[in-house]
């Protein structure tokens, strides 16, 4: 345990260790040059995490590591459940049928299609399929953090996933805008928002392009995205549905018996119902908003402390033609699918 007797002193040092690193990104993130980009504290605080793991590593007591697998664990369940406070179900309304199916639509499909891909094609474990499908198909590092619990798989492949949600997702940024710019999407404002809500990796990154062209696009995109993020929880219930599934049907008496149902997403669920009575002042909710950004900061590091790149051998290119095959389908994909909910519904 964690906090036993003999490993409460190094599990709370190394929870303070993490947390000064975290502090860092956090900060690193608040200059204008990173923020532009629309790189969020998330992002900046695995970098460093992983920076610290190939290089300074073994300079800590080893009795620290349990507070950096803390974090990494524990701290991220609790940061996922207070994500629900960004999200209302009113919020989810307001932008109507066709947000909600085209988050639907894009979340399913990419996730199928980048799992089968890494597989099949790329001959990728499932656990790194699975994780770089949840980053381009739902919320990027957030949901990656959100499923690697649920399939208990190793720290560097979550790592992996969340440096192709970067790679990809800082591409569509100067993509989006461009093309848009330049008249290749016919789309009105209003339909590029939900294009740009429905397909794009991060919140922040979707804010960053949605914003560049008024508040029509910028407030569908976020609400769109909005309806992805919440749809992470019936996803991860879903896959531990499937997990439970194949593990029974594979003959694995060790988790066949064991229904895998992701908990902190039935809670993260509660808590937007909750967040939707408007029972807490905005103000309250804005402190909290920021507290977890900071435990899910927390969270990211402490993953990037655990990926060491002797890791990464054997695995080659495949995760990058992989998520490179689901930014495709989620640009073109996307912009046909956006412009035929948008007519059909």
């Amino acid at each position: 345990m964690a906090f036993s007797p003999a490993k409460r002193a190094g599990t709370i040092n190394g929870i303070i260790f993490v947390a000064i690193f975290a502090a860092a990104a956090t900060m690193v993130a608040s200059i204008e040059a990173i923020s532009s980009l629309g790189i969020s504290p998330l992002v900046v605080g695995i970098v460093i995490g992983i920076f610290y793991a190939n290089t300074l590593h073994n300079q800590i007591p080893a009795a620290w590591d349990t507070g950096i697998v803390f974090s990494g664990k524990k701290i991220l369940r609790f940061a996922i459940v207070l994500y629900g406070f960004r999200i209302t179900f009113q919020q989810i309304t307001e932008v109507g049928i066709e947000g909600f199916m085209v988050s639907l639509i894009m979340l399913s499909t990419t996730f199928i299609l980048g799992t089968w891909v890494g597989q099949k094609v790329f001959k990728m474990d499932r656990d790194t399929s699975m994780l770089n499908a949840s980053g381009a198909s739902v919320c990027g590092a957030a949901a990656v953090l959100a499923t690697e619990p649920v399939l208990k798989a190793e720290e560097h492949k979550a790592a992996i996933a969340v440096s192709m949600v970067v790679l990809f997702g800082t591409i569509a940024m100067f993509l989006y805008p461009a093309l848009y710019s330049a008249g290749v999407f016919d789309m009105s404002n209003r339909e590029f928002g939900i294009y740009v809500g429905g397909t794009i990796h991060e919140v922040a990154q979707v804010v960053a392009v949605g914003g560049a062209f008024g508040p029509e696009a910028s407030d569908a995109a976020v609400i769109v995205k909005m309806t992805r993020v919440i749809m992470i929880a019936p996803m991860l219930i879903i896959l531990g549905l499937y997990l439970s599934y194949s593990a029974k049907k594979s003959g694995n008496e060790s988790t066949a018996v064991k229904l895998i149902i992701p908990w902190f997403a039935v809670y993260f669920i509660g808590m937007v119902g909750f967040n939707s009575l408007h029972l807490i002042p905005t103000d309250i909710v804005n402190i909290i908003n920021e507290i977890d950004t900071f435990l899910l900061t927390m969270a990211m590091t402490a993953l990037g402390m655990g990926t060491r790149f002797a890791k990464f051998k054997g695995l080659g290119l495949a995760p990058v033609y992989t998520a490179g095959v689901m930014f495709a389908w989620l640009v073109i994909g996307g912009y046909f699918i956006t412009k035929w909910v948008v007519a059909t519904f």
